[in-house]
């Protein structure tokens, strides 16, 4: 029997402004990623079960909706020319729809509408060639990957080779050691899947023994056609795993992708990070409580290590880029479904 939650979610959905949803086969969404997918979300946004779609045939944006309001996720997947208009479009549409890790064109025309902005965290992005990971202040990294040699781990790119049960052992290995160990994230995280989507990569840290320790998998950026770069979409790490492993994994992949020409890696979202005023009209009380909440040693304890994800990804000295998050009225029963949405609550 459904629980009642599910039920007024149901009640609440069916309350919400009525938005004509898109029919956009997996295909259709993947022939405009590769177009225009040319930020961190954009191939999650075509990728991501429950989604829906606001658009046509020359682009879209993705949301989702919980209770009764409709949360955009990530810029348009369009050509930039055409991002506004879909923006436009869509606030029109919607009822006054939040959008959710933006970067700072959409955070732009956002605000031209009347909308506030603030800042959600950062985005890490390793422009190559010219970062590499010379110099004193990446020391610890490439300590990192000499330990792990020297200690008889070996990296490869995984093209297949590794079985299915093991990455499933590894996963499930991994979620042991989790803060919340009953669910993944969701929305601005997609499920974990054992076999690669279309054009992803998959890098792999093997012990001594041959065990699989580590892996990562990368997402593609996509301009016009051609892969441009790849963005950090899941982690997966042995519990007693040492610490250089990730490091040294990371690493390993990133000079992999600038030996083959790419021009830039990003690392991820690092939420509530920096978030110092945005520069546009934006909403004190959330800046004070999104600043509150990644200095919580409760919230990072018992929920999200907010605190470890960013000092892990600081480690590659990337360039930060702000990421935003807009709404027009931002009030408490909005911001408890984005949560829900989310799945941290």
């Amino acid at each position: 029997m459904p629980s009642l939650r599910i039920y007024f979610d149901k009640v609440l959905e069916d309350a919400s402004p009525k938005v004509e949803r898109q029919t956009l086969t997996h295909g259709d969404r993947l022939a405009m990623v590769r177009r225009h997918g040319d930020f961190s979300l954009a191939y999650s946004t075509a990728v991501q079960r429950k989604l829906s779609y606001f658009g046509d045939a020359d682009g879209y944006i993705a949301f989702g909706t919980k209770m009764k309001h409709h949360f955009a996720l990530g810029d348009p997947v369009a050509a930039p020319a055409r991002r506004p208009h879909y923006i436009r479009r869509f606030v029109e549409t919607a009822g006054d729809p939040w959008f959710v890790q933006i970067g700072e064109e959409t955070a732009r025309v956002l605000a031209g509408l009347g909308y506030k902005v603030n800042r959600l965290g950062i985005d890490t992005r390793l422009a190559l060639p010219e970062h590499d990971f010379s110099g004193k202040r990446n020391e610890t990294v490439r300590y990192s990957e000499r330990w792990l040699l020297k200690k008889g781990f070996s990296f490869e790119e995984d093209t297949r080779t590794v079985f299915l049960d093991e990455i499933a052992r590894l996963s499930e290995n991994w979620r042991g050691d989790r803060i919340v160990k009953r669910w993944e994230m969701g929305f601005l995280n997609r499920p974990f899947h054992y076999q690669l989507g279309t054009d992803m990569r998959r890098f792999v840290l093997h012990g001594p023994d041959g065990e699989l320790v580590a892996l990562l998998d990368f997402d593609p950026l996509f301009r016009d056609g051609k892969v441009i770069g790849y963005t950090t979409a899941f982690k997966r790490k042995h519990i007693d795993a040492s610490p250089h492993a990730e490091i040294g994994l990371t690493k390993f992949a990133v000079d992999r992708f600038r030996e083959e020409g790419i021009s830039v890696v990003t690392l991820g979202l690092s939420p509530l990070l920096d978030v110092t005023p945005s520069g546009f009209p934006e909403s004190d009380f959330w800046r004070n409580t999104f600043q509150r909440t990644y200095s919580s040693p409760w919230v990072n304890r018992r929920r999200f290590n907010l605190q470890g994800q960013a000092a892990f990804k600081r480690r590659f000295h990337g360039m930060e880029e702000p990421v935003y998050i807009a709404f027009r009225k931002g009030t408490y029963v909005e911001m408890l479904g984005l949560l829900r949405l989310v799945k941290a609550l």
